[in-house]
């Protein structure tokens, strides 16, 4: 005997009203097209989805479907027919599967199916007491048990599972509309973006770089950053859109205070991301942003910049602590690459001590002292749009060169 089916529960899609079959359609294409290797079968319901394994291994098919946004939990389980002999002998083989690393158990039924012949508390007994007697080792606890039996008796068949995967959890990749993303080279917009992906939102990275302040290193970083996040978006690619920034930077550096240096700055790049989504249909702009983890994510210095713009700017990791994100970074495979030494421009015109409270009259003051409009045209008319993919690689293994401009 061995599992011959995966359950996945949608979780959060249940709850959707009319719209209730596009959501559900959508994660069936999505998990589909992950799969399309793998010899199986997929049948959508109401509430939950089955994949047929046709004598595949689980384990590879597991593993691509916990990268999908939409899904609640899966399980591996055994269908049988309707059958007590059967749930009997499908029983027994979990229970005897579990008895290497299991002292305790608990079966629990599950009767959707409420014509089926025995009641609840009858199958859970009868089960009980066929597990206690073929496998002595193991003793009732229906707290906390080691291995937990499920039977779920609905009205085509009763399905066995004796564990629950969590899923990726959110709603399908693309259901809420495309967004850009303001990415730097650190740690926290990868983190930014994968939540927004976990959301639903079709992502589009903008990326600002300063050559010749900052190396090729540092963008292709940021390209290789991109990278890790094609396997939760449901496509092959992702549209990477650089901007260059060294001669705004140049000027707001030579005619701004210096206090006011990167609040200028930070709102130019604001600008510049509003432009590119209204170019490319995008419905808002995600940054990774938290409270006052930096001068620029003070409230103070937020209303200062989010003040060139009415489109919706989300800041998912707006209430996290550096340790959350870092944590989130790792799941993602996304920390590594975060830390490597390669300066980016939000870094390399820093001034020293920043206004931490900028005020909005002066930031709009201190910004009409460069020709914003013609810097922005010549910056615009020079972006760098590239597809990244994931077979692909775009960080070599050369040193940084980082060149000492300043």
């Amino acid at each position: 005997m061995e599992y011959n089916e995966l359950m996945v529960r949608y979780g959060e899609l249940s709850t959707k009203g009319k719209n209730r079959r596009q959501f559900i359609e959508h994660l069936r294409i999505d998990i589909k097209k992950k799969l399309i290797k793998f010899p199986i079968t997929i049948k959508a319901g109401r509430d939950h989805l089955h994949i047929l394994l046709n004598g595949e291994d689980p384990q590879p098919i597991i593993k691509k479907l916990q990268t999908i946004f939409g899904i609640q939990s899966i399980c591996k389980v055994i269908r049988v027919d309707l059958a007590i002999e059967k749930i009997k002998k499908a029983s027994l083989f979990l229970a005897q599967q579990a008895v290497p690393y299991s002292k305790t158990f608990k079966v629990k039924t599950k009767r959707i199916n409420k014509n089926f012949s025995i009641g609840t508390f009858a199958l859970n007994n009868l089960i009980g007491d066929l597990i206690l007697e073929n496998c002595p080792s193991l003793k009732v606890d229906v707290h906390q048990p080691d291995f937990e039996l499920t039977i779920e008796i609905r009205k085509d068949a009763v399905y066995l599972y004796d564990n629950v995967i969590p899923g990726a959890h959110g709603m399908p990749a693309g259901t809420a509309g495309k967004v850009q993303v303001m990415l730097s080279g650190g740690i926290d917009s990868p983190v930014a973006a994968y939540l927004a992906l976990k959301r639903g939102m079709r992502i589009e990275m903008v990326h600002f770089f300063s050559p010749p302040y900052t190396s090729p290193q540092a963008l292709a970083k940021s390209k290789e950053l991109t990278k890790k996040l094609i396997p939760y978006t449901g496509n092959s690619s992702i549209q990477f859109i650089a901007v260059p920034f060294a001669k705004i930077q140049e000027q707001i550096k030579v005619k701004v205070p210096e206090g006011y240096l990167m609040t200028v700055q930070r709102r130019l790049m604001l600008r510049l991301a509003d432009k590119i989504r209204a170019q490319r249909h995008g419905l808002a702009i995600v940054t990774g942003e938290s409270v006052g983890q930096v001068a620029s994510q003070t409230l103070e210095s937020m209303m200062a910049i989010n003040d060139v713009t009415s489109t919706p700017v989300l800041r998912p990791l707006v209430s996290c602590d550096k340790n959350e994100i870092i944590a989130l970074a790792k799941k993602i495979d996304t920390f590594n690459l975060s830390i490597m030494p390669f300066e980016d421009c939000c870094t390399i015109f820093a001034p020293p001590q920043p206004k931490t409270k900028p005020h909005l009259i002066k930031a709009r003051e201190y910004e009409k002292l460069i020709d914003v409009e013609q810097l922005m045209t010549e910056s615009l008319n020079q972006l760098e749009i590239t597809s990244i993919k994931a077979d692909q690689n775009y960080l070599t293994k050369e040193k940084p060169q980082i060149l000492s401009l300043l």
